[in-house]
């Protein structure tokens, strides 16, 4: 992938080399412009100045007038028909002489364009060569008949001005480009950024169904692919969130409506109503309100695990004497049932919420009670494990690492969980029909669950269970077949390094 810095290096990069190309580019063509036309007049007007100042001093005394001229900030080079050299004013640059051709050029009477014309690259460059070569040539006849080759250019300090220019010329147009490219290479970077910003508003006005489609393969692209992830958790929470109202509204509204219809009808009957039917009806209308209790009570308790920023109160306790209070508080409901029950609990400490757990003991005993066949058996076993092993049981590949681990079961000895309902049973608001698990090996159907068994449930109980368990970083399990009763296995790690919400 490639990361945004190195996709700022590159573009940083890209823009200081086209900017420079691009700068030397415009800084060439004010050279061809301005500076080339300019020079090519400049030395023609020298060297007819030269010819002249020759012409009214003579022959004799061109030794003179060449000095002169080279004290006006130039230059010259003479090559003589002997071939002899002479140099006035500031040095030429060692080795760098006119070529023999536009030597023989000149003494015929022709000039050599050196400045301008030499082909030559990076001609911009060139034209401050301090060299014979970069010059202006003239020819300058002597009084014997021969002709000197007089080859001569501006020195360089004449020449800081044209530098100053150039250098204007090529600083302008670099920065100008510069900009150029910054401003529409910025629009790579923020572009995305803008869509991103606008995707946002629009999940925050209650739009869940926006989407970032990037191609880019750095941190933006990243971003925008788990903002897009993102978006469909939240619309798929949203969802869940309005079937949840739905759900609850119809658990409510059922009990409330047989609620009233109870109430309508004691009212209606008046004193002729019968004490053992207004009994019956108070009954059930003293079970509904449990029930709406119940739920309120579980409703409550889900809104409080699934917060995000739920935090665990963890204590060390005895997890031994906590199931032992939950089975005494229930010892109600299981005498009434006369359930023998099979205590195997060893003794360990846990550190966990001490107050979230209680809730799960009481949820999964309530449930084995509920669907424990008169005159039964409830078993309940804790232990410890090691994590490795209970993975290995519970036919896993891996599992928990290292570590001790508890282990609860709870089972009971009902009609256990149909097959089909088994994957499904944590589900919220899942009720299964465990009272439908087995038919009678008569024949007969199966006797309709009460709602005490069967129908005060809300489906929130292992949902919640599960919930808890997991944050703190445990395991729970439903184990059944058809007849032979339903099991359920929690595991808990023991020690304080279980994971903190």
């Amino acid at each position: 992938m490639r990361t945004l810095y190195f996709r700022i290096v590159f573009i940083f990069v890209l823009i200081a080399l086209v900017s420079g190309l691009g700068g030397l580019a415009v800084t060439s063509f004010y050279y061809e412009a301005k500076l080339k036309s300019g020079s090519e007049h400049a030395m023609e007007a020298a060297s007819r100045q030269v010819r002249e100042l020759d012409a009214l001093a003579g022959a004799e005394r061109r030794e003179e007038t060449l000095q002169a001229v080279a004290g006006l900030s130039y230059q010259l080079y003479v090559v003589e028909p002997d071939g002899s050299e002479r140099a006035y004013g500031a040095a030429f640059r060692h080795g760098f002489l006119p070529p023999e051709t536009a030597v023989r050029e000149v003494r015929s009477g022709g000039v050599y364009p050196g400045m301008t014309e030499e082909d030559r690259r990076f001609k911009l460059l060139a034209y401050f060569e301090n060299s014979a070569r970069n010059t202006y040539g003239f020819p300058l006849s002597r009084p014997d008949g021969g002709t000197d080759a007089v080859f001569i250019r501006p020195d360089l300090e004449s020449q800081i001005g044209e530098v100053r220019i150039i250098l204007a010329v090529l600083l302008a147009s670099t920065f100008g480009l510069s900009l150029l490219l910054i401003a529409a290479m910025s629009r790579l970077i923020v572009a995305p950024v803008k869509r991103l910003t606008r995707a946002v508003q629009r999940m925050a006005a209650g739009d869940y169904d926006v989407r970032v489609d990037t191609a880019r393969r750095d941190e933006i692209g990243e971003l925008g692919r788990r903002f897009t992830a993102m978006a469909g958790a939240v619309r798929q929470l949203d969802r869940m969130r309005q079937e949840f109202v739905a759900n609850v509204s119809h658990e409510f509204q059922s009990p409330l409506t047989s609620i009233r219809g109870f109430i309508r009808t004691l009212l209606d009957g008046g004193a002729a109503a019968r004490d053992e039917e207004t009994r019956r009806y108070l009954t059930i209308i003293d079970e509904e309100s449990r029930r709406l209790s119940s739920m309120s009570r579980q409703l409550l308790l889900l809104a409080d695990v699934d917060r995000p920023d739920r935090a665990l109160d963890r204590r060390s306790y005895r997890l031994d004497e906590q199931l032992r209070q939950a089975i005494l508080l229930l010892e109600w409901q299981w005498t009434a049932k006369e359930l023998e029950l099979d205590l195997e609990l060893a003794e360990g400490t846990l550190v966990a919420d001490e107050g979230l757990l209680y809730e799960v003991w009481l949820n999964l005993l309530g449930n084995a009670i509920k669907f424990s066949p008169q005159g039964g058996a409830l078993r309940v076993a804790m232990r410890f494990r090691e994590g490795r092993e209970a993975a290995w049981e519970r036919g896993e590949s891996g599992g928990p690492s290292g570590g001790r681990r508890l282990e609860v079961v709870i089972a009971d000895e009902g009609p256990g969980i149909p097959p089909l309902e088994l994957p499904h049973i944590f589900e919220r608001f899942h009720k299964a029909d465990r009272a439908r698990a087995v038919a009678p090996k008569d024949g007969t159907a199966a006797a309709a669950p009460t709602s005490a068994a069967a129908g005060s449930g809300s489906g929130l109980g292992l949902s919640i269970a599960q919930r808890i368990v997991r944050l703190h970083g445990g395991d729970i399990e439903a184990l059944s077949q058809p007849g032979k009763g339903a099991a359920f296995r929690v595991t808990l790690p023991q020690g304080s390094d279980a994971p903190r919400r």
